[in-house]
């Protein structure tokens, strides 16, 4: 019996210097090692970074804090998925959802790149050439007035203008009631249609040509895809208050990717 519980002593012992031991163990190599929280390399988005960058190289622009490549886009005045497909060209790794503050984004196409343009029109001589000398000259119409050369738009939207253009507000706001028709401002072609870019809901854009884009935002319904060609005063959208706190059509016009007052531009 006293061989028995002698043992059983030794045996308890053991059993505890070795989890001893092993604590011991564990302590140490828990006091020598810190765990990595995130990947080495990955820029603080918090603004704690004091990190100076470089100026962009021509036709690149450097990546802010809160930037997408849509707004990236919109705001050079190129299509969303050209500025992703030249990047993605360039650099094979290119995620267009994963860019970090202080990358390089090509906003410029290649040379020989070509890019989104609008439909073109089919253009009909008013006046077309006959052989017959005895008919009269035409009369001449009155030309229509135009705020600025390059592009006439019409209203997208009836409604009471509630914001106007501003240093904060980068276009004129239309008031309206949800469902109301949205219309393209001229003829041209979709580049974006979705609602990655905040502070818009629902939108479209569209590119008249290589100068001049319109945006229609707070969209409760989208009616056309990226790549539609679309008329002027063609149903594009329904009005809406996403992004918004009442019901509106938020109107930009884009040139060069700069927003402008679009209220000269429209008749």
């Amino acid at each position: 019996m006293r061989l028995t519980m002698t043992m059983m002593n030794s045996m308890t012992n053991l059993t505890k210097g070795f989890l001893i031991a092993l604590l011991s163990t564990l302590v140490m190599l828990t006091g020598c090692s810190t765990p990595r929280t995130k990947p080495a390399g990955v820029i603080d988005r918090s603004g704690g970074s004091s990190a100076a960058y470089e100026p962009a190289p021509p036709g690149y622009y450097r990546v802010k804090k809160g930037d997408t490549l849509a707004r990236i886009a919109l705001d050079h005045g190129q299509a969303p998925r050209d500025v992703a497909q030249w990047n993605s060209a360039a650099n094979p790794s290119f995620n267009p959802n994963v860019i970090e503050v202080g990358d390089l984004i090509l906003i410029k196409p290649p040379a020989g790149t070509k890019v989104a343009k609008p439909a073109e029109k089919k253009l009909t001589p008013a006046n077309p050439v006959t052989d017959k000398a005895d008919v009269p000259a035409p009369e001449p119409t009155k030309a229509e007035v135009v705020a600025e050369p390059g592009i006439r738009l019409s209203w997208p939207a009836k409604g009471k203008v509630t914001g106007e253009f501003n240093e904060t507000n980068k276009g004129i706001d239309i008031a309206g009631k949800v469902g109301e028709p949205v219309l393209a401002a001229s003829d041209g072609k979709v580049v974006y249609a979705g609602n990655s870019l905040r502070g818009y809901g629902n939108l479209v854009i569209v590119k008249h040509d290589n100068t001049y884009l319109t945006a229609y935002a707070h969209n409760s319904k989208l009616l056309v895809k990226e790549g539609d060609s679309v008329r002027k005063g063609q149903k594009i959208a329904e009005m809406g208050d996403t992004d918004a706190n009442a019901p509106k059509l938020h109107f930009e016009l884009r040139v060069n990717g700069k927003p402008v007052n679009p209220t000269p531009y429209l008749q």
